[in-house]
């Protein structure tokens, strides 16, 4: 069964914060400039190194701000209202986590998060099967990492940025095929580690 954002159980994942520093990407890994935890960024290198000849990663989310987070929040979770008028406030927030986490353990916020891509050599998105941040009722449900009626090219590249972002420890959002983490609070409810890396942080400084 899918363990969603909203669930208790990541809520109860005590925060270690380390005190990593925030950076930069490489402006070829992420052409925004997404800011993430130093050890997430490591990890986002050694990830890309290991892609086929012409085939790299493109970050093109980091870090949130708070007033970021809960704006996304806000709006997904209009829609879903107008949607479902007749779903109590604990069904919407599920329902809402499906797409956006809640602030409290929101991998974005705490610099845990990405979400990217695949592009070829040109710098063009590869064939993923939606696009990035596509909703739940946007996609069908193909948004969904193991979803089905997606294509056998966009299968394929979900299965490729599995191999090299799990060989270097980031763990996927079942939901959202482009979102993945590293030291969250999600992350260490699924890996069984003892603790979060990462808390959240206010607002982004980095190189």
């Amino acid at each position: 069964m899918t363990i969603l954002l909203s669930d208790p159980r990541v809520r109860a994942v005590p925060v270690v914060e380390c005190g990593e520093p925030l950076v930069r990407l490489p402006r070829d890994l992420s052409p925004a400039g997404a800011v993430v935890r130093l050890g997430l960024a490591e990890r986002l290198v050694a990830a890309d190194a290991l892609l086929p000849l012409g085939v790299r990663l493109r970050v093109v989310d980091g870090h949130r701000p708070v007033e970021q987070q809960r704006a996304i929040i806000a709006s997904y979770a209009a829609t879903l209202r107008a949607l479902h008028p007749g779903a109590g406030e604990a069904d919407l927030e599920r329902l809402t986590s499906r797409f956006v986490s809640p602030v409290d353990v929101a991998p974005h916020v705490a610099a845990a998060a990405v979400d990217l891509t695949l592009v070829d050599a040109c710098g063009e998105e590869l064939d993923l099967g939606t696009a990035i941040d596509a909703t739940p009722e946007e996609s069908d449900g193909r948004c969904w990492t193991a979803a089905d009626g997606i294509g056998a090219d966009a299968r394929a590249h979900r299965d490729l940025l599995a191999e090299v972002l799990g060989a270097q420890g980031l763990v996927n959002y079942p939901t959202e095929w482009w979102h993945w983490s590293f030291g969250d609070r999600y992350w260490a409810l699924v890996t069984e580690a003892q603790h979060a890396l990462y808390g959240p942080i206010a607002q982004a400084v980095a190189a």
